[in-house]
């Protein structure tokens, strides 16, 4: 009896300590700032095309660069990157069917068309913009940017526009390390500038990143070679540049090519939540089709090298860069791919899950189309599975269970 009722009393304590232990650990969990999204698969729910040569309101519809999700209206808006050359510079609204979980070839309807107009109320003059990233506030308005035109000394630029009326509102001051001066020893290199575009849900930061190196960081990408990047964070409580995060690409091999051709870098980012977790897309195109792969970036850890003016002058090597992790290599669906170069969290699914919606840059030419491909991710709470397998851990270690 004597035994029975001490091996009680050392499962009771037993219990008791694993039960304080679990409240602390929760007591301390709960007030950590809301953890991370991490995802953990991504799966093809079909893909929809629009024909190069289909007209919407009297404009050429094509050039969808970048794309971004309106949830209240249940709307997406893609930008054009037309520089005002076929038809003043504007962005579509689309319809996107998600119904059953799947995007099937009729599910993306376009509705409605905006002409962004500069800040006199004026359609941008030929040339004189080439929106590429968007982003919506929750404000009724998006952030456009702009690559601009080296060719022509168009600097690149940040927009924010009125999604009732087109009209610009404010531009952010870009940092002085990517505007081209006369010796052509700084800046960006011409057509590989700001592609993309985020703002994280609690609307403090805005991102985007140099599609390729700046010209005082490295030479453009080349076959089988990373390059050096800079993605760049706002705070758009002041709307300054704040800091920025060295990222490489991922090095893509070069095939046969008739026209020679090769460009590689990164697309498009979008903010998955407040700490610093994005998606990036990374487009090249390799001389024979298109490569497309979406990676999970983490700033965390990463150092800020806003005050390093040229990583040719330092040791790259010693600087700490974002951490990536390959999600999917669109190139391993059965889909032939085109020039994919936006992306977006969309709508909710039916299994509660989220979407992710990525757009085609048709060019305006044919045979290329206006290609949308819808994904779904499966994501969990890094904290609470890490959790789960330390009570998993302290239960087996105190033989419970």
């Amino acid at each position: 009896m004597k035994r029975k009722s001490s091996r009680k009393s050392q499962n009771s304590r037993k219990f008791v300590f694993l039960y304080i232990t679990i409240l602390f650990i929760s007591f301390f969990f709960l007030n950590l700032a809301a953890p991370a999204i991490s995802i953990t698969k991504v799966d093809f729910l079909g893909e929809a095309n629009l024909p190069t040569g289909l007209q919407l309101k009297n404009t050429a519809l094509g050039g969808l660069s970048g794309i971004t999700y309106d949830a209240n209206k249940n709307i997406y808006y893609a930008v054009s990157d037309d520089r005002s050359l076929n038809n003043p510079a504007r962005l579509y609204h689309l319809k996107i069917n998600l119904a059953q979980d799947r995007l099937r070839k009729n599910g993306v309807t376009p509705i409605g068309v905006t002409t962004l107009l500069d800040s006199r109320g004026k359609p941008f003059p030929e040339g004189s913009i080439d929106p590429e990233g968007i982003a919506l506030t929750e404000n009724g308005t998006v952030f456009v940017s702009s690559e601009g035109d080296v060719l022509t000394s168009i600097e690149p630029a940040i927009k924010e526009f009125s999604l009732s009326s087109g009209r610009e509102l404010r531009t952010l001051p870009i940092p002085d390390k990517l505007l081209v001066d006369s010796s052509g020893k700084r800046g960006i290199h011409n057509n590989l500038a700001l592609e993309s575009l985020t703002i994280t849900p609690n609307q403090k930061y805005l991102y985007t990143a140099v599609e390729n190196a700046l010209v005082q960081d490295g030479q453009v990408a080349t076959p089988n070679t990373k390059n050096p990047c800079r993605i760049i964070q706002y705070n758009l409580l002041t709307n300054q540049p704040e800091k920025e995060f060295l990222y490489f690409t991922e090095p893509v091999g070069k095939f046969f090519s008739l026209i020679n051709r090769f460009y590689s870098g990164i697309a498009d980012l979008v903010a998955v939540d407040n700490q610093g977790h994005l998606l990036s897309l990374e487009r090249s195109f390799t001389g024979w089709g298109f490569s497309i792969a979406v990676f999970e970036v983490s700033l965390e850890g990463a150092d800020n090298i806003q005050n390093i003016d040229s990583l040719l002058a330092v040791d790259i090597n010693k600087i700490k860069p974002v951490k990536k992790k390959l999600l999917l290599d669109l190139n391993s669906l059965n889909v032939g791919l085109d020039n994919i170069e936006g992306l977006t969290l969309g709508s909710p699914l039916a299994d509660g899950r989220r979407s992710l919606i990525l757009v085609s840059d048709n060019n305006f030419i044919f045979p290329q189309r206006t290609q949308v491909i819808a994904l779904r991710l499966k994501t969990e709470r890094p904290l609470l599975s890490r959790l789960r397998r330390l009570v998993t851990i302290l239960k087996l270690s105190l033989g419970v269970g």
